[in-house]
Order: structure tokens, then C-alpha cells, then sequence
């Protein structure tokens, strides 16, 4: 995977890059890039055939530096625009899976005239009433040690499926991988452990800022984060359309990552 590090207010940020063409801002999730994995997966190779993909670790996350003054979503948001100014991007396309939906949904909100274009892909980041975000640390923790069946159920449209299982096996993976995982969950209990949990209760009243061309795209079957979480994003952004991605879970983008490119690409093309 080619990429770089950039230095940030003093501290390193690992970018990885693919692709040429207009740029495109891409913020992790946990069954991704810098997440669960550490080579690009078809999902990206195939957004990199039209655009120049470009996408740091969140902090501590990959080969970036571990930014303990972080404490908040808004501390993650101001930490992006530095690293987007530091990358020399004046304007650029947003797009985030998971955590790294919300975090894009927070940048948006607050600095609209930066990003073209907005793609959420399961996005956590809202409080929707008897809805809530499914517990991902607590399923994170294997059964007997070595079932991960509970986290592949919230990450994917069965606990039983292919990818899931090359992911997310039910034994120890080699030591990078496993380290790899562990930082991205670490980083998202920073802002997101505690009450409220993966979500900011503002941000839904502040969707409406963001009134460029957006586009929500969901797995039909998210145990992760439920479907009334997507509608409540399209709604709140006043120029947004909703894109589920039939037979795929809470990671469009690697269960069916063939859809999810094409709808992405499609709507980036405009």
C-alpha cells in the first residue's frame, strides 16, 4: 500500500494514496483500510479508477502519531482540517465509512465550503431515539477468547460470511493486523465510549449547514448502526439522497464492494 507521512502541528500522519484524478478525502472505519486491514481492498481500487483516493489513519491509528489532547469529535474534526491544509487541499470531496462518516458529517457541518461533495457510508455520529448504535466494544472482546462472532454480526450481514470470516476469524491473526485493529477501536473509545455513546446529540440540528450534493449510502441489513440512522441523515441534509446496497451489512464497501463503488462513483461524476 504506497502512501506517505505528513507532519501535523508536530506529530506524523500516515497517508495512504491510489489513484489519479480529482482528490478524494477518504476517512476510515474498522473493517477498512487502517482498520481491520492493511492493503487496499477492491472497494477502493476500483473508486481509484476515476480519482486520486487519499486516506490518513486517524490518530494512532496505522503509523500515525497517538494525540492524547484529543478528548472529543470536535478535537478529531479541527485535527482533519489541519491535516487537509497540511495536504494542501483547498477543496476536496469528502467521503467516510463508519466512525469515519461521523467524522466527515462534523467537518462538513462546520466548514461546508471546503468539500464539494459529501458520501457517508454507515455513518455513526447521530442519536436517533430507540435506535440505538450497536455496542462494538463490548463485541469486540471474543468469546472464549478466540469467537468473534458477536462483532462480525455487527459488522457484516451475517456473522457466517466469507469476508467477515477472512476478517474477523475466530482465532488470532498475525501480529501487524491484530495491532492494526486494535488501534482503530482504540481511538474510536476516545470520542465515542463514554455516554454518548458514538454520537454527538448536536449534530443532527447542524445537518442542515451542510447543503452541498450529498449521498447516504447503506447496507439494507445494518445491525451496526440501524436504517433510521440513514434516513435521519438524508433528511438533515437538505441536498442528500439515500443509497441502500442490497445483501450488505454495516460494511457496504466490503461486502459488496462492486455496488457500493459504482453508486459512489456515479454520484461523484454528478
Amino acid at each position: 500500500m504506497s502512501g506517505r507521512v505528513i507532519e501535523v502541528r508536530g506529530r506524523k500522519v500516515q497517508v495512504a494514496e491510489i489513484g489519479a484524478g480529482p482528490p478524494v478525502l477518504y476517512l476510515h472505519g474498522f473493517a477498512d483500510v487502517h482498520g481491520g486491514q492493511t492493503v487496499w481492498l477492491p472497494f477502493h481500487d476500483t473508486l481509484a479508477r476515476s480519482h486520486r483516493l487519499i486516506a490518513p489513519a486517524h490518530p494512532g491509528c496505522g503509523g500515525s502519531d497517538e494525540n492524547t489532547a484529543i478528548e472529543t469529535i470536535e478535537d478529531v474534526a479541527f485535527h482533519y482540517l489541519e491535516t487537509i491544509d497540511a495536504l494542501g487541499l483547498e477543496r476536496v470531496t469528502l467521503v467516510g465509512s463508519c466512525i469515519g462518516g461521523w467524522i466527515a458529517a462534523e467537518m462538513a457541518v462546520r466548514w461546508r465550503e471546503r468539500f464539494d461533495r459529501l458520501v457517508l457510508v454507515g455513518a455513526t455520529g447521530l442519536f436517533v431515539s430507540q435506535q440505538p448504535i450497536g455496542d462494538i466494544f463490548w463485541e469486540v472482546q471474543p468469546v472464549d477468547g478466540t469467537n468473534f462472532a458477536g462483532i462480525r454480526r455487527l459488522l457484516f450481514a451475517s456473522p457466517e460470511a466469507p469476508i467477515g470470516l477472512a476478517m474477523f476469524p475466530d482465532a488470532r491473526l498475525d501480529v501487524e493486523t491484530e495491532l492494526e485493529r486494535y488501534k482503530t477501536f482504540r481511538f474510536a473509545s476516545r470520542v465515542g465510549f463514554k455516554p454518548p455513546y458514538l454520537h454527538n446529540r448536536t449534530l443532527r440540528d447542524r445537518l442542515h449547514r451542510y447543503d452541498r450534493p450529498a449521498l447516504v449510502v447503506w447496507g439494507e441489513a445494518d445491525r451496526m448502526v440501524p436504517r433510521a440512522h440513514a434516513t435521519a441523515y438524508a433528511a438533515g441534509l437538505p441536498n442528500a439522497r439515500l443509497q441502500l446496497i442490497e445483501g450488505a451489512g454495516h460494511s457496504p464497501q466490503v461486502e459488496k464492494p462492486a455496488e457500493t463503488a459504482a453508486a459512489i462513483t456515479a454520484f461523484l461524476k454528478g
